[in-house]
């Protein structure tokens, strides 16, 4: 694993971590600030209400944070080849293969979903 840049290395079967849009696109910004490239692809829905994240393969098995959900894809519709395909349908590469990691390494994206979730009830509570 390349600890170096917090990600983990190329997937043929990575995982998806789902979070609600607002709180996905703040974790892609604390991820790029504090850690470079530490993001890996991440999908969005074609509605806007979610952002997905692509982790290594075996996350969804202990995945527990809270207002996110994380999937086994077992590399059904996922394709890292160019043009990249979104590994789901309906959706489309806000940050696609080539333009990112391959994979987030889940401990930092643990970190910034927690650190995205605190920014947002802060902001809330300002209005």
């Amino acid at each position: 694993m390349d600890t170096s840049r917090g990600s983990a290395p190329p997937c043929d079967a990575c995982d998806v971590v789902t979070v609600p849009t607002r709180q996905g696109l703040e974790a892609v910004d604390i991820l790029r600030r504090g850690a470079g490239e530490a993001v890996g692809p991440v999908i969005h829905d074609d509605g806007c209400d979610t952002l997905g994240f692509l982790v290594p393969p075996g996350t969804a098995a202990a995945w527990d944070v809270p207002g996110s959900t994380c999937t086994e894809t077992d590399g059904r519709g996922l394709r890292l080849d160019l043009p990249p395909e979104p590994p789901v349908e309906g959706s489309d590469w806000l940050l696609p293969p080539g333009e990112a990691d391959l994979a987030t390494d889940p401990a930092v994206l643990r970190e910034a979903l927690g650190e995205a979730a605190r920014l947002i009830r802060a902001a809330d509570s300002c209005r």
